[in-house]
């Protein structure tokens, strides 16, 4: 994952625009109940590590994201996948941390968004940086040159109903910018990209999500509800 757009006030549903950007090669599969250690949990599924980039608790209407820090520490040997946390944030929100050992990760941003409150941690090694944010709308990214995202397009999301943020997707093909919403890169003959968008609206016992493989034009986005109580 490497944008993600919230708007949030208390006791509101929670509305997010979450972008994954990942290595064109590497295989996934759309949002859907894949967990059976997690049966409340809905989100797309990587299918080389098993986890996620966003799941949300259908229950509680909990979503939780994890955004790579590249300019951060590398993984270390036999750490566990990143994939795990937001599966962890979703459902045990600010306790996640007690579900697993971020020592050895790779340094990450996690991101929890509830009906209730929006928080982020920004792990890198011991360090563990928590924040709260003030009701309204936030983008994060996975920072370095990823931040002129905020600075080129946050004031857009803000002015827009979040209905329509998957048209502020559509400025054009992915670009080779790492300031641009959509994005590609081809180095040494890999591609990485903004392989898939969702828009979801989640609160407690519902889920509402639409998603798309090429946010960026267009065509119609697939529509998903899930209930659950």
């Amino acid at each position: 994952m490497c944008t993600v757009v919230v708007r949030w006030s208390a006791g509101h549903p929670v509305r997010v625009l979450a972008l994954r950007d990942e290595l064109t090669s590497r295989p996934f599969d759309d949002p859907a109940r894949w967990w059976p250690d997690f049966p409340d949990a809905a989100g797309g599924r990587d299918r080389a590590a098993g986890g996620t980039w966003c799941a949300t608790d259908i229950r509680s209407g909990a979503t939780a994201l994890v955004l790579n820090r590249p300019q951060g520490r590398a993984a270390e040997a036999g750490a566990p996948s990143r994939g795990v946390l937001p599966l962890l944030g979703a459902t045990y929100g600010a306790g996640w941390r007690a579900h697993v050992r971020v020592e050895g990760m790779a340094a990450f941003l996690l991101v929890l968004a509830t009906p209730e409150r929006l928080v982020t941690w920004d792990v890198d090694g011991d360090v563990v940086q928590e924040t709260e944010h003030a009701p309204g709308t936030v983008m994060v990214t996975s920072g370095g040159p990823e931040d002129r995202k905020a600075e080129r397009h946050l004031a857009a999301f803000r002015a827009a109903d979040p209905d329509d943020w998957p048209g502020l997707l559509r400025t054009g093909p992915p670009a080779d910018d790492p300031g641009a919403l959509v994005v590609r890169h081809e180095r040494d003959g890999q591609v990485f990209a903004t392989v898939f968008g969702e828009l979801l609206e989640a609160a407690p016992g519902l889920l509402r999500l639409s998603h798309s493989r090429e946010p960026w034009t267009t065509r119609p986005w697939t529509d998903l509800t899930l209930a659950g109580g």
